[in-house]
């Protein structure tokens, strides 16, 4: 009983993340990919997507203390690489903000980027620490489908 209710709240939990708009389809993807060998394999993903995305954030924010001028060239590809990295996750939010900040690069707009950049980092935490807490809840709640011992 206990266990059929935290895989409810598991899911209520998964589903509030799409509802909000912080993860899209690739994200279900990925759990599709997830068996009994790997149990854990879509929070290895997150994590080491957590791993290189703050190396991006760290460039980027040199990037953007280069100002004079600021090499939009430099940062739109920066950009590019850590919203392939949030797509491969289903980073919704984090991914859309990453495509306003492409689109002030490609514009030339230094302000824009910088406002763009905040607003990235501000949905990139969000959505990693509703993900810590999602995979927490997972780790607490064990696999679906384990059948209870009998006494």
């Amino acid at each position: 009983m206990e266990r059929s209710q935290s895989h409810r709240q598991l899911s209520a939990m998964k589903q509030s993340l799409f509802d909000q708009g912080l993860l899209d389809e690739q994200f279900i993807q990925l759990e599709e990919l997830q068996d009994d060998a790997n149990p854990n394999f879509v929070e290895e993903i997150v994590t080491l997507y957590y791993r290189d995305s703050s190396r991006l954030i760290t460039n980027i924010e040199q990037a953007l203390k280069e100002r004079n001028p600021l090499d939009f060239n430099k940062l739109d590809t920066l950009m590019h690489q850590f919203k392939g990295s949030s797509s491969s996750i289903g980073a919704k939010k984090v991914k859309a903000e990453c495509n306003l900040f492409r689109e002030y690069c490609r514009a030339g707009n230094a302000e824009g980027c910088i406002k763009s950049f905040q607003q990235l980092k501000k949905e990139y935490a969000a959505l990693r620490k509703k993900l810590e807490a999602y995979f927490q809840m997972a780790r607490q709640a064990g696999p679906a489908e384990t059948a209870c011992r009998s006494k």
